[in-house]
């Protein structure tokens, strides 16, 4: 069973996307809330799996909300999916800094909004690899500065390096098993290493990671270039 809590301050969606879920066998909605603040109470009160978060919210707003909760160490199987009306990058970006695992606008078909449920549930982010790199590549399709924004830490290997490249322009672990001639369970131990090292939740935090550092630039299909 997936436990989910729904958080959006406008009660009329916020019954909708309940009513929805309701309906699935195989989840459970384990409460409701309509800010930041109530949503981590009850994140903390009843453990769910799936978050479904709005962004905008009075008080405390959604991103800060995911922040927080990702953060918890009572909440470290907890997974937030943004269910926003505001696709902009800014909030979309915003988000999977945060920790999101993944989002969707509230104008999903609702066959998607409880297939993206079940995906993050599984531990899969919510975005496929080339929709990731398309919102990044929207989000950071400035010039590339030249002193990186936050430069990597010296920690990894430089075939993690590699990985994390490979990860950034929106290749599957299969896929970089191909590139590396490697088998995917090592491009995965590698991915899983590489997220620990650093301290990222998923693999789309790890793509801000090589965007924002510089080892992999917009519009480019070559490192640094």
């Amino acid at each position: 069973m997936i436990r989910v809590l729904v958080v959006d301050d406008q009660a009329l969606i916020r019954s909708a996307v309940v009513a929805l879920l309701r309906h699935e066998a195989d989840v459970e909605v384990v409460g409701e809330a309509a800010d930041g603040r109530e949503a981590i109470a009850l994140a903390i009160a009843h453990r769910p799996d799936v978050v479904l978060m709005d962004i905008r919210m009075p008080g405390m707003d959604g991103v800060t909300a995911t922040r927080s909760i990702v953060r918890t160490p009572e909440l470290t199987s907890t997974r937030v999916l943004v269910l926003t009306t505001f696709e902009d990058e800014e909030n979309l970006f915003a988000a999977l800094r945060a920790g999101a695992s993944g989002f969707l606008g509230k104008g999903a078909q609702p066959s998607e909004i409880v297939r993206a449920v079940r995906t993050i549930h599984a531990g899969d982010r919510l975005l496929s690899p080339l929709a990731t790199r398309s919102l990044i590549d929207r989000s950071l399709n400035a010039p590339a500065p030249v002193t990186p924004r936050h430069p990597l830490p010296d920690v990894l290997t430089d075939r993690e390096t590699e990985v994390l490249a490979l990860i950034a322009r929106g290749l599957s672990n299969d896929e970089i098993a191909e590139t590396l001639t490697i088998s995917p369970l090592t491009a995965k131990t590698h991915a899983k290493r590489i997220m620990m090292k650093l301290d990222a939740h998923d693999r789309a935090q790890l793509v801000i990671a090589a965007y924002e550092s510089g080892l992999v630039v917009p519009g480019t299909d070559e490192r640094g270039r």
